[in-house]
């Protein structure tokens, strides 16, 4: 049996998406009642779990042989994802598949050294384990900058001129689903990262001929995005990790491409230009 933590989330729905498409039984996992109703609801096996409590994890992992790690966004996220990895060997998971982020292994910003630490603990854990490494996803775009979009035919970063090699979450699902269901991924790493990398000045280009409206880009001083960031409430320390993201980007660290995507798969890894067709069809954009 698997079971998926962050099952509501951005990667994790497209994952449970994926495990019900191909029949595999599992377990979904969710931070909140409303969310797991509503999967009991579409027949799935769904516990309610709380990082802060061990005892919650503990009885969601019980049972299941392959565990999804993927914790909730918070200030704690490092010292509550290894509650999770104590839980986990606690229940007797055999293998853990973690969502990690590009870069971790060199703890090159703050988000990689968040990740870091849970990766070494389940390196001399007992368990095996598969690190999935992705770059920025191309849903954040929609995320974080949709709404501008519509409001004001424009977007904000800090990331000036970069190329960033964004990935699609439901190729970061696909391998997740390979990772959890195949043997041959025990102890790998896979860094994750769409066919090529693109600056958001394109990005822009791209919504603009799809849209038919122009679009801008506006690349901020850090300060002032760091400003916006908490004028929409957000903790400061989660202000500075996003800050600090745009630094690596800025830096060119983000730009690399990798074939991980297929070689896991079997499938190229979807381009931007088709995220973009296919969420312009949606109205995502306004």
């Amino acid at each position: 049996m698997i079971c998926v933590t962050g099952a509501g989330g951005t990667v994790g729905n497209q994952l449970v998406r994926q495990l019900v498409e191909h029949s595999v039984p599992f377990r979904a996992a969710y931070h909140s009642d409303n969310k797991a109703s509503a999967a009991r609801a579409r027949h799935v096996d769904a516990f309610v779990i709380d990082y802060h409590q061990p005892e919650s994890l503990r009885a969601a992992f019980q049972g299941c042989e392959v565990l999804f790690l993927l914790g909730p966004n918070l200030v704690d996220q490092t010292r509550l994802e290894l509650n999770a990895v104590e839980a986990a060997k606690a229940a007797g998971i055999r293998h853990v598949v973690k969502q990690s982020v590009m870069g971790a292994a060199e703890e090159a910003y703050s988000l990689a050294k968040l990740h870091r630490p849970v990766e070494q603990a389940l390196e001399t854990s007992g368990m095996t384990w598969t690190f999935l490494r992705p770059n920025s996803f191309m849903q954040n775009a929609v995320t974080f900058m949709a709404a501008t979009i519509k409001t004001e035919s424009a977007f904000y970063s800090a990331s000036g001129q970069a190329r960033i090699s964004h990935v699609d979450v439901r190729d970061i699902a696909a391998v997740a689903l390979q990772a959890l269901t195949e043997s041959g991924h025990a102890n790998k790493a896979y860094t994750l990262t769409g066919p090529e990398a693109l600056s958001y000045d394109e990005l822009a280009a791209e919504l603009s001929s799809v849209l038919g409206r122009t679009i801008s880009h506006v690349s901020l001083p850090p300060d002032d995005l760091k400003q916006a960031l908490l004028a929409e409430r957000m903790p400061d320390e989660l202000a500075e990790r996003m800050l600090d993201l745009e630094r690596y980007f800025r830096e060119d660290r983000a730009s690399r491409v990798t074939d991980d995507i297929r070689r896991v798969t079997g499938h190229q890894p979807r381009r931007l230009a088709e995220f973009v067709l296919e969420t312009a069809v949606s109205g995502a954009w306004g």
